[in-house]
């Protein structure tokens, strides 16, 4: 943690210095999510790929940046699309500056991204990868989304190979063009870059899975939430399925009343909770948050000094997150 919050601070100094101009209030609702705080996972995994293959942190700060603000460009515009009053704590970007200077603040740091990409001091074949790459995961993000969107609209319940491949487009693919950027960052060989890549990937799925677990289960004091908050709203995260899945008779209805129900008591969403506890939900997503974690370490078995052993340390607190 120690070396995460050391990069975010050097990560968040740069994306600050980025983040200003006129009109002011602009810039503020751009950058309202990113003073906020937060651990700045996906520039840590760029600067350290970057640095595991022989790169210097200097010339990977503005691909992490990058990263950053595109990720952020993300959470506004998630926030619009599901109404969201709160994010981290936090007032949404919309609900504290309207909805117009919201949807422009996304659009400014979509922008921004690709413009501190494009004048890296870099060569200019590794500026049209980073750029070319950059798009692609975004483009994914996007049909991930639909996805996710799609998903919660149906009566249908997922199947799990489903929710993965939501998950793998919508949050995956960020984790996964982080390292992939880094790499490139270094002038790494095309075979390091895939390598990245898969360790990037894996560990993003993790995550999610891991998040989607905690977004259950989790504590409210940590996770900001109410309990049980994505079973009140209906979220068809991998845990939610499993145990809809997994039940049976009147346990399956207990969950059922509750799931997705604004008007359920919290009598109903702790009763559901409990048989989701029952039905041993958490030990078997964390067993798979952990198979995608060992699909990760085996991407770097070829790799070897401490930027390796951060970026382990990372997939180490990423699948061990407690609830």
């Amino acid at each position: 943690m120690n070396s995460i919050e050391k990069n975010a601070k050097i990560v968040n100094r740069y994306l600050i210095s980025k983040l200003k101009g006129n009109p002011q209030e602009l810039y503020s609702a751009a950058s309202h999510l990113i003073v906020s705080g937060g651990k700045r996972l996906r520039p840590y995994m760029v600067m350290k790929s970057c640095e595991m293959l022989g790169g210097k942190a200097k010339d990977s700060i503005g691909a992490a940046s990058a990263i950053e603000m595109v990720h952020n460009f993300t959470l506004v515009h998630d926030d619009i699309m599901d109404n969201d009053e709160m994010r981290h704590g936090v007032t949404t970007v919309h609900k504290k500056f309207g909805m117009p200077i919201a949807i422009l603040a996304g659009d400014v740091l979509f922008s921004k991204a690709y413009q501190i990409v494009s004048l890296t001091s870099l060569p200019s074949n590794s500026v049209i990868d980073l750029v070319a790459r950059l798009a692609k995961s975004c483009v994914e993000v996007c049909e991930g989304q639909i996805l996710d969107i799609k998903m919660a609209k149906s009566e249908k319940i997922p199947s799990q190979s489903q929710y993965v491949k939501m998950i793998e487009k919508k949050t995956a693919v960020l984790f996964e063009v982080s390292c992939t950027m880094g790499a490139i960052c270094a002038n790494a060989k095309q075979k390091d870059i895939s390598n990245l890549s898969r360790f990037g990937k894996s560990l993003g799925i993790a995550f999610q899975i891991t998040d989607d677990l905690i977004g259950v289960l989790g504590n409210p004091t940590v996770t900001k939430k109410p309990v049980g908050n994505d079973l009140r709203e209906g979220k068809k995260s991998l845990p939610i399925l499993l145990a809809i899945n997994r039940a049976k008779g009147q346990n399956k209805e207990i969950i059922l009343k509750a799931f997705g129900n604004s008007f359920a008591t919290q009598e109903d969403i702790e009763n559901a909770l409990k048989i989701i506890r029952r039905l041993k939900i958490e030990k078997t997503v964390r067993r798979q948050a952990q198979s995608y974690a060992q699909m990760a370490k085996k991407s770097l078995q070829s790799y070897s000094g401490s930027a390796k052993k951060d970026l382990l340390s990372l997939l180490n607190f990423v699948v061990k997150r407690s609830l």
